[in-house]
């Protein structure tokens, strides 16, 4: 008897604690279920916030948060990671986006710095596969892409889970420089990309619609320093400024020192400080013995900080060959110091404060840097409008304007195509008169380019068919 009820009350007990364990399953489902129902409403609140805020709404709720990928290789050195930290500083705080940093290098010294609570992986090399199963793994919704590759371009492309923001830091006419290697591979596969960021008006707005490339979207970037804090340079010293990456034989600073052997001629006490790292740059020191300038050209080396040598500094020579939305150009415009520019017309920071000149000559560059110098007034006078003409570029307002673009990739295209049409675009006329000088100066630089037309320019597939031998 004993026994039959003590196994009966190990039956109840059995029941009971079933019985207790659904009881306590079913309480956690509907607190986890009221904690969604907060926590999604907490999420859509931030996201009509989001939207009032940048002015651009969207008919669809959130079910989680935006999950953003951002790929760059490392995150110091050179203008495109100075960006991508800047972007990265200015969205963190968004609170319907996670932000997922994708990079080949572990966190090294000099690094631009980035908000502690940016998730960061560490990819094993370049293999785009690598990058592939980390964002299948983080499950991100939105991708930004900051490489040339074609390749990878082509594989991203593909990937029907993932939207890809193609993001782009050089302009077309670096791939027509390069023998036509960027126009017949990568340019040839953003006709299949929905998302392309161009830097550059003539391109986005012209030369891009005439190939047949109708899904970019123009942006500046982001300005380093804030206008209203920023003391500009005094312009009272007769010191010349280069700033870049001095190894890169298309920055050209070789041109910039030939241009201080007819400078010093004029002006004694002018010199020249360059702001670059200090490897590989042995054959522009080899240079810079040669012409005996040794006492008037300085090799300064790389800072996180190149404003102590803008001060007192009159002059900005930029030779370099092609660029998009130059750092250093925007640098050392809102410290109001005047810039000679080699041909760099198609720059949305072009206008006001600088000097281009369409030919190479150290001569020429010499005359006008002269001319700038020694007329105090005329300097001057150079240097506010190149501060003023920094005034319009609003860290805040551009924020939004990559808000409105994450978004608007995150919930389809035909938000996308509002955003695009919602720019202010290019005139055909001033497009084509900017077009005209490039073309005559790539035909000087380039004479393999001498029969080539206007129109052969703007036809894709004459330049995807170009013989280009030397």
């Amino acid at each position: 008897m004993l026994l039959i009820k003590q196994k009966n009350q190990k039956i109840i007990n059995k029941y009971s604690i079933k019985k207790i364990l659904i009881i306590i399953f079913f309480i956690l489902l509907i607190d986890r279920i009221n904690n969604n129902k907060i926590n999604n409403y907490e999420l859509n609140k931030n996201y009509n916030d989001l939207q009032k805020f940048i002015n651009f709404p969207f008919p669809n709720k959130l079910k989680n948060k935006i999950r953003l990928g951002v790929y760059i290789y490392e995150m110091k050195g050179g203008g495109a990671q100075r960006v991508t930290a800047l972007l990265l500083n200015y969205i963190h705080e968004i609170r319907i986006i996670d932000i997922f940093l994708f990079t080949l290098n572990v966190k090294e010294i000099n690094e631009y710095k980035i908000p502690d609570n940016i998730k960061r992986i560490f990819l094993k090399n370049e293999n785009i596969n690598n990058l592939i199963i980390e964002i299948k793994k983080k499950k991100i919704n939105v991708l930004l892409y900051q490489f040339p590759n074609f390749n990878e371009i082509n594989i991203l492309n593909k990937l029907e889970s993932i939207n890809t923001i193609f993001y782009r830091h050089s302009s077309i006419f670096y791939g027509i420089y390069n023998k036509l290697y960027f126009i017949k591979t990568t340019y040839k596969e953003y006709f299949n990309s929905k998302y392309i960021i161009s830097l550059i008006p003539l391109e986005n707005d012209y030369i891009f619609h005439k190939w047949g490339i109708t899904t970019s979207i123009l942006m500046d970037n982001f300005i380093t320093y804030e206008y209203d804090i920023i003391i500009p340079s005094d312009l009272s010293s007769n010191i010349i400024v280069m700033l870049g990456r001095a190894d890169d034989i298309e920055k050209r600073f070789d041109i910039g020192i030939q241009t201080m052997e007819y400078i010093v001629k004029e002006i004694p006490t002018a010199k020249m400080k360059i702001i670059s790292r200090l490897d590989k740059i042995e054959y522009l020191q080899n240079l810079i013995y040669n012409l005996n300038l040794e006492n008037k050209i300085f090799f300064v080396g790389y800072t996180l900080n190149p404003e102590i040598y803008f001060k007192n500094s009159s002059l900005h020579i930029f030779p370099t060959l092609t660029e998009a939305f130059p750092m250093a150009l925007s640098e050392i415009k809102i410290f109001g110091i005047p810039t000679i520019l080699l041909g760099l017309d198609y720059l949305t920071l072009s206008k006001k404060g600088t000097i281009i000149i369409y030919d190479e000559m150290p001569e020429s560059i010499a005359k006008e840097s002269i001319k700038i110098m020694k007329n105090k007034k005329y300097l001057k006078k150079l240097g506010r409008k190149a501060r003023l003409s920094m005034k319009r570029f609003n860290n805040i307002q551009l924020a939004k304007k990559w808000i409105k673009l994450i978004l608007s990739v995150y919930n389809g295209e035909i938000y996308y195509k509002i955003l695009q049409n919602n720019d202010t675009k290019l005139s055909n006329k001033t497009a084509l008169k900017i077009l005209i000088n490039q073309v005559k100066l790539i035909k000087k630089r380039k004479t393999i380019y001498f029969n080539t037309t206007i129109d052969d320019f703007l036809n894709f597939n004459y330049l995807m068919n170009f013989n280009f031998q030397i």
